[in-house]
């Protein structure tokens, strides 16, 4: 079965940091992002990856505070978030495309999801 296992959700104060790590299973997808959803607002990008090389493609939002990495070996895409702000607080959703090398800020644009992992910045 093919799925994206998020964790790290979290609570922290602003001006702190959370990892959230997404786990790939039973595929490695061409390329991954995280979205993320406050309530009431719709979903945002927040960042995407190739899984080959590594490309990155960041929202404006989070760039320069946000880091997305990948481990080949764990097949595990991370988010490290720095310098967070109560503005980050959200649901953060994992995605993935099957194998497409998508660098896309459209949710529709992949086609695997993860379940998602609450974000919670307190001021």
């Amino acid at each position: 079965q093919v799925q994206l296992v998020e964790s790290g959700r979290g609570l922290v104060q602003a001006g702190g940091s959370l990892r959230l790590s997404c786990a790939a299973s039973g595929r490695t997808f061409s390329s991954y992002a995280w979205f993320r959803q406050a309530p009431g607002k719709e979903r945002e990008f927040v960042v995407a990856i190739k899984w080959s090389g590594g490309t990155t493609y960041y929202s404006d939002s989070v760039k320069g505070r946000f880091t997305i990495s990948r481990d080949n070996a764990k097949n595990t895409v991370y988010l490290q978030m720095n310098s967070l702000k109560p503005e980050d607080t959200a649901v953060y959703y994992c995605a993935a495309h099957t194998y497409l090398s998508v660098m896309d800020y459209r949710p529709e644009r992949y086609d695997s999801w993860g379940q998602g992992t609450q974000v919670t910045v307190s001021s």
